[in-house]
């Protein structure tokens, strides 16, 4: 029997108390589980560089703390796999898996015992490591937003409503208007940019928003560059995000080793929805080093 180490976030949207036992029900199909649980901000980190001789790591837990684990494993031969535990958990649905958590550690305990992986691309932004997507300007001001909203009494954070709300109201308060604020090396000048390691960039609800068609996991970054955005111009944009279709008046690029971005001022910069704080520069970079679970696969480095 493998020996697997499942890391869980107890204040994530959907991960509850029967939850947590029926995952390692699932997951005990193949593997010894010790199970610890994150207990403050960044503490995935520490728990997955913690995580010593385990055969594989699991992650039951929301895009931040997939994000944490990811920055914090240290060994090449660690598989990973990811349960989703958040209102949105992009990672894991990007990647394929259901989004019931049981059925998702079922899938992760099959791939475990037969030993499937798959190599992919993961992304790296100022040295911050990102999984499926990051960005400078007004969705990374977004994600700063709804975290100063704080959390719910239980500790969950705000919904895909509450971002819905929160990026409306910032366009009402900008009239509709962005301007010019960056410029991408070697492409021009923009009002924001938006990182695809894959697509969908990620999700509202069940609508995915496609930043990147053609982005996949293994191969590298793709980026989508709107040069400026007017109340005429901002909804087809919209629309086409939501549609797959190719925005007009946009930079972008595919399957790129490295992306430098240098902004105006110091612009807000997110990863995976983790908000990084403001930059003035900001460079991208694909970086194969890690596997992901698939729904035959858990992942592995």
């Amino acid at each position: 029997m493998k020996r697997a180490v499942l890391i869980v976030n107890p204040v994530a949207s959907r991960v509850t108390e029967e939850g947590i036992a029926a995952v390692e029900r699932a997951l005990m199909r193949s593997a010894y589980v010790r199970t610890v649980r994150t207990e403050r901000a960044r503490h995935a980190v520490e728990l997955a560089r913690d995580a010593g001789e385990a055969d594989a790591l699991v992650i039951f837990s929301g895009d931040g703390g997939f994000n944490e684990a990811l920055n914090g494993v240290e060994r090449d031969d660690l598989p990973l796999g990811f349960v989703p535990g958040g209102g949105t958990s992009v990672l894991p649905r990007a990647l394929g898996l259901p989004r019931d958590p049981v059925e998702a550690a079922e899938r992760l305990a099959d791939a475990m015992a037969r030993d499937r992986t798959r190599r992919i691309s993961t992304g790296r932004v100022n040295g911050r490591r990102f999984a499926f997507s990051a960005g400078v300007g007004i969705d990374a001001e977004a994600v700063r937003r709804i975290d100063e909203r704080g959390r719910s009494p239980e500790g969950r954070r705000p919904g895909d409503l509450a971002f819905v709300g929160t990026f409306t109201r910032m366009l009402v308060e900008r009239r509709g208007r962005l301007e010019p604020a960056l410029e991408v090396v070697g492409y021009g000048r923009a009002a924001l940019v938006l990182v695809a390691n894959v697509n969908p960039y990620t999700f509202l609800k069940a609508l995915a928003i496609q930043v990147a068609p053609e982005a996949v996991f293994e191969q590298g970054l793709d980026f989508l560059a709107p040069v400026a955005l007017t109340p005429r111009t901002l909804p087809p944009f919209l629309f086409a995000l939501a549609t797959g279709r190719r925005p007009r008046n946009s930079l972008r690029g595919h399957d790129l080793d490295r992306i430098e971005v240098r902004c105006d001022r110091p612009l807000p910069l997110q990863a995976d929805g983790e908000d990084l704080g403001d930059v003035g520069e900001a460079v991208f970079e694909a970086v194969e080093w890690r596997r992901f679970s698939l729904p035959s696969a858990i992942c592995g480095a």
